[in-house]
């Protein structure tokens, strides 16, 4: 039973991986990839990972409370503030602030998904990945290489494959297979250097300026003014 188990995710996986291929990135795909992976033995090695590092098992035990950002209070902070800037990105992305799906966090993997859902786009402020299919699979390795989220873990690699195999083709590829190299190469430096950022409690921490949270997580290189950086997709 297990292993037919497995065989069912691991074809839903390829289902829903080729569904975000062909979509550019359809979110509502992406959650249903996240979902797929929450009974998996994979996501119980995240969550042991998770519990790891300092702060995790406090935090997972607390049920510390998924993010709900108030975007209206949080333009009106300092500039170069974490809650400024992101509220920043929110809206010029015309994002809901609640745009990702509801989940319960009755179990410690299903809070773990929801803290990571609800605090990605925290991620890109402070690591300076733009938004873009480059910048997002930046965000995503680092994730994937702190505590080895599966659905990022499968998005990264698949992303890593495709762009290496349309290397030489007529049409541009989506993601160009040298750019994405050298952003995962980054964000690889990033995950293996900076504090655990699935673990930070941005919330408590608005009003202070990106450059604070970057000291004092260890993040020595952000990729704002890279190609593939907050700074120049935010010019586009």
């Amino acid at each position: 039973m297990a292993r037919w188990t497995e065989l069912l995710r691991s074809l839903n996986n390829l289902k829903l991986l080729a569904a975000i291929g062909r979509s550019g990135g359809d979110l509502h795909s992406v959650a249903d990839l996240v979902d797929n992976m929450l009974e998996s033995a994979q996501m119980e090695a995240c969550v042991r990972r998770f519990r790891a590092v300092p702060g995790g098992a406090e935090m997972m035990d607390q049920r510390y409370p998924p993010l709900q950002p108030d975007i209206e209070r949080m333009i009106q902070m300092p500039d170069g503030s974490l809650g400024r800037r992101y509220a920043q990105l929110i809206r010029g992305l015309n994002y809901d602030p609640a745009f990702f799906r509801p989940r319960p966090i009755d179990t410690e993997a299903r809070w773990l998904t929801q803290r990571i859902a609800t605090t990605h786009d925290i991620h890109h402020v402070v690591t300076g990945f733009g938004t873009g299919p480059v910048g997002e699979n930046g965000v995503l390795m680092i994730t994937a290489n702190q505590i080895g989220f599966p659905a990022y873990v499968l998005l990264k690699t698949a992303a890593q494959l495709n762009s290496f195999r349309q290397q030489g083709q007529p049409q541009a590829a989506q993601l160009d297979f040298e750019q994405l190299s050298a952003a995962l190469a980054q964000a690889m430096a990033i995950a293996r250097t900076a504090s655990c950022l699935a673990a930070v409690r941005w919330e408590e921490g608005w009003e202070r300026p990106i450059q604070s949270w970057r000291e004092q997580l260890g993040l020595r290189e952000s990729a704002d003014d890279a190609p593939y950086g907050l700074t120049l997709s935010s010019a586009q």
